[in-house]
């Protein structure tokens, strides 16, 4: 049998076609695509007119691609950009009325939940572990050891919301910063009281913008290892902590020069660090991984 999941993201939309057999697959085709959903006025919980357009425009597309596989069942899952907007409910109808595909809104909780899942699946969890999945709409936080998910929330700070409401320099200001994490600290009280009580050693990102750090690293350190190819890296700490100073210090420009940065990251990719190193150094965190798998796998493990 042949599946589908589509991931409509606040930043990207993804598409994933596999066959499947026995609970195995096979993946047979996979893409992203930077729709920018939230670009503009998500801080508003508007989609505005051009994103509309971008996200029918690109889900035509992958209609097309649906229809070349072959494909026997689809799954489309919305988040933080569709689920608060007030308009998402309109999007939603536009695509199945011009496109033909059925989307189905999904909390934050059940988008921390396939998160897991996902991450569960590529074997990056050995210990008890905090998961962390930056968004463009939302962040979400899984406390999981391998057989559970001891605790998840999602949070309306995504790296699109931030940018939009505190990212005004190039290079990034001391004030800047100082909003940003004032405005984490506030968000993240229960995370940190939950944590404090069960203190995780180990960070997972998934995929987004880890895969960007590591793509920096991987490049920086001239490594033999392709990201498209793997479901678990490893960060060396100090390479970490290395990278991440350099993308807070640099301006647009020279983050854009930077090998493996991608176009859509350039300024989000700074809102990513601020906020893991936030967390990081909050719970003197020192192991990070990254887990190429994420909600659209959590996903996928479902309708297998």
């Amino acid at each position: 049998m042949r599946l589908a999941v589509i991931d409509l993201g606040t930043n990207t939309f993804h598409l994933l076609i596999v066959e499947s057999k026995d609970k195995e697959f096979e993946i047979l085709y996979k893409t992203t695509i930077p729709v920018r959903l939230g670009e503009g006025r998500i801080n508003d919980n508007v989609i505005i007119p051009a994103a509309f357009e971008r996200g029918i425009s690109t889900l035509r597309d992958f209609r097309k691609k649906l229809e070349e596989y072959k494909v026997d069942k689809v799954k489309a899952t919305a988040t933080s950009a569709i689920r608060s907007a007030e308009n998402g409910k309109d999007f939603v109808r536009s695509v199945k009325e011009q496109v033909n595909i059925d989307i189905e809104i999904i909390t934050g909780d059940e988008e921390a939940a396939s998160i897991y899942k996902g991450v569960k699946l590529s074997g990056a969890i050995e210990d008890l572990t905090l998961i962390m999945d930056i968004g463009g709409g939302s962040i979400e936080f899984i406390l999981c050891d391998t057989e559970k998910f001891i605790w998840k929330k999602s949070y309306n700070i995504g790296a699109a919301r931030l940018m939009q409401k505190f990212f005004k320099s190039d290079p990034i200001s001391d004030d800047d910063k100082s909003a940003i994490t004032n405005h984490i600290q506030n968000q993240l009280n229960d995370l940190f009281q939950v944590c404090g009580a069960y203190q995780p050693q180990t960070l997972i990102g998934s995929a987004g913008a880890f895969e960007t750090f590591a793509e920096l690293i991987i490049r920086k350190n001239n490594e033999t290892v392709n990201v498209a190819e793997i479901k678990v890296y490893e960060f060396n700490y100090n390479d970490y902590i290395a990278t991440a100073q350099a993308l807070i210090n640099a301006t647009h420009h020279e983050r854009a020069m930077m090998p493996g940065m991608i176009q859509l990251r350039i300024d989000m990719i700074v809102m990513a660090v601020l906020i893991t190193n936030y967390v990081m150094e909050r719970l003197k965190i020192t192991t990070l991984k990254l887990s190429t798998y994420d909600l659209k796998m959590g996903v996928l493990a479902d309708l297998l």
